[in-house]
């Protein structure tokens, strides 16, 4: 697997030097209550047809997607390009509407909240974007950048002085987030990245919120700034009780940051856990196939490529039966013919996979590939 490079100072001083990483930490009770519960989420995107064709079929992006968020806690999701993932996230903040499902955030329904019950709630629920440049105004000065949605929100902060000038509350937010207050009068071309990374969090922060999409945030950035950036974000996490949605393709990261995790292929969730859990046994085959693709920073180790044979399926037209067995090197018959039903093995894991369903143990006992061989043999 995939390892970050050795906890690093970050730039914000001392406070987050040698932080255990969220995900070796057992400091989120398994009994905290969730401050985001996602049930059955679907989003489904038309394709235009051509002028003379019919219309092709949806794409599937989110096909189903159920998972929770407790307070103060790190959930990690986790997949190839193109899986659905960065879709949950806006489906999730309505910024992009779901087609059905429910999202229950802090005890409220908002799946079919209207706009004018909403708009009050959306302080308390942010999004850091993956490329931070394209997130912020090339136009704007970074003080105005930080301004800005504390002038939209006036009396949206609860846990600061929400009476505070605006300018003492934006020079807290830039130096909170590592950053010289001369940072203030300057514009998003002059800053790097990293940089850029930690005005974009300082901006979802403005309003204290207390749930953050952090949508691959740290994909673009060098290990060693990735390191930092994560240090930043678990800091969070201790000082103002954040909830974090990390989404990320990145394993070793979400190791590193997340506590929990979901695996998601085809728009649907296929495992999860504790990550460490995930990640050292994993259940599912397309679990164990990310795990072995992932490098291994060290010569001395030999890794475990586990090869997957054909091409990712189109959401617009998924596999019948499970999505993944195409792919799979232990798909048997029922994979071609039954999507797997979600099963609850204890300790926080869960699978959709017939090989831990005990029902169909015989007719998993011969996967497709060798009754293939043998019927040629």
């Amino acid at each position: 697997m995939s390892n970050l490079a050795p906890p690093v100072q970050s730039a914000q001083g001392a406070s987050d030097a040698g932080r255990e990483p969220t995900g070796s930490s057992d400091q989120t009770s398994s009994s905290a209550q969730p401050v985001l519960v996602v049930k059955d989420l679907v989003k489904h995107f038309a394709v235009r047809s051509g002028a003379f064709g019919a219309a092709p079929p949806p794409v599937r992006a989110v096909d189903g997607v159920s998972f929770e968020v407790r307070r103060g806690e790190a959930f990690g999701l986790v997949g190839e390009s193109g899986c659905g993932k960065s879709t949950v996230g806006r489906a999730i903040l309505r910024l992009i509407e779901p087609d059905s499902g429910s999202v229950r955030f802090e005890g409220t329904d908002i799946t079919d909240l209207p706009l004018k019950e909403l708009i009050p709630m959306r302080p308390r629920m942010q999004i850091v974007f993956q490329d931070p440049y394209a997130s912020l105004n090339p136009k704007q000065k970074i003080g105005a950048l930080l301004a800005e949605p504390l002038k939209a929100h006036p009396h949206a902060a609860v846990n600061v002085n929400a009476s505070a000038p605006i300018a003492e509350r934006v020079a807290a937010l830039i130096k909170e987030v590592g950053l010289p207050a001369e940072a203030l009068d300057r514009y998003p071309h002059e800053f790097s990245g990293g940089q850029r990374q930690r005005i974009a969090i300082a901006r979802a922060l403005a309003l204290e919120p207390s749930f953050i999409v952090a949508d691959e945030p740290v994909s673009a950035l060098d290990v060693s700034i990735q390191a930092q950036i994560l240090q930043l974000l678990a800091g969070l996490i201790d000082r103002r009780g954040l909830s974090f949605l990390f989404i990320s393709h990145d394993l070793g990261v979400v190791r590193y940051f997340c506590r929990r995790v979901a695996v998601m292929y085809l728009g649907r969730i296929v495992e999860s856990g504790f990550a460490d859990d995930v990640f050292d046994a994993p259940l599912h085959p397309y679990t164990r196939a990310l795990r072995a693709a992932s490098p291994v920073p060290d010569p001395t180790q030999r890794g475990v490529f586990e090869r997957l044979e054909g091409e990712i399926p189109s959401a617009a037209a998924p596999p019948p039966g499970c999505h993944f067995h195409p792919r799979c090197p232990k798909a048997a018959a029922p994979c071609q013919v039954e999507y797997p039903q979600w099963r609850e093995l204890g300790n926080g894991r869960g699978v959709a996979c017939h090989l831990h369903d005990p029902s169909k143990a015989q007719a998993m006992s011969v996967p497709l590939r060798r009754s293939a061989q043998a019927a040629v043999s």
